[in-house]
């Protein structure tokens, strides 16, 4: 494992499944993490409203819902309301927070676009509603960020390349543990060396090989 050749294979099981995508397909992701790009901020909340969407949902739903709900609300125009949206998605906080971003969408993505480094704009994203530190990665990687998500598969992948399985022990999806944090890095660090690709596409990678069981922990 953890090899050049281990990932390609991975790559082109994905691919030869139908499952390279996330918010976009393999091949946008790649190219908006080398060729980043200023969003709209209309493009900014539809990034926005679908890591908001797919947290505790399938890749698959997640993408469904998104569509129906960024088609209605940009049908609806003025006329957009929770009540509408709820027979969509029937989810209060989730509705709330999405068309409160779609409502503030010129003022969040100036504030995002006005912090200059990673860790200004981080800190930024997880203070959006309904969005908090671990969606931040999530949603920065999906802006065009070079950056990993570090969620529960990941963080088991971190422990695996350690060699300590001991290390479980510190998972937490809620709060990231700085030991996981770093047995992550370093699986990163040299996998990119390896493959010669961001860290934030090669993590979008190995997540759909833990979430489709091509890679067993």
């Amino acid at each position: 494992m953890f090899t050049s050749k281990w990932f390609f294979e991975l790559e082109k099981k994905l691919r030869d499944a139908g499952l390279d995508s996330d918010s976009k397909t393999f091949d946008e992701i790649k190219l908006d993490l080398k060729n980043k790009k200023i969003l709209s901020p209309d493009e900014f909340a539809t990034q926005c409203a679908y890591v908001i969407l797919a947290g505790g949902f399938s890749q698959k739903t997640a993408k469904i819902k998104h569509a129906e709900v960024m088609n209605y609300i940009k049908s609806a125009g003025k006329l957009v309301n929770q009540q509408d949206l709820l027979k969509i998605f029937n989810n209060k906080n989730k509705t709330s927070a999405i068309l409160k971003i779609w409502e503030l969408r010129n003022d969040f993505c100036f504030g995002y676009y006005s912090n200059n480094d990673l860790d200004s704009k981080l800190s930024y994203l997880s203070k959006l509603p309904h969005i908090g530190k671990i969606t931040a990665n999530h949603l920065a990687r999906n802006l065009g960020e070079n950056i990993v998500k570090y969620d529960i598969w990941i963080q088991r992948l971190g422990v695996l390349y350690s060699g300590n399985i001991g290390m479980a022990e510190k998972i937490d999806n809620g709060n990231l543990n700085p030991d996981i944090k770093k047995v992550c890095d370093d699986m990163f660090f040299e996998l990119e060396n390896k493959t010669g690709l961001p860290r934030g596409y090669i993590d979008v990678v190995l997540w759909k090989a833990c979430q489709s069981g091509f890679i067993k922990l």
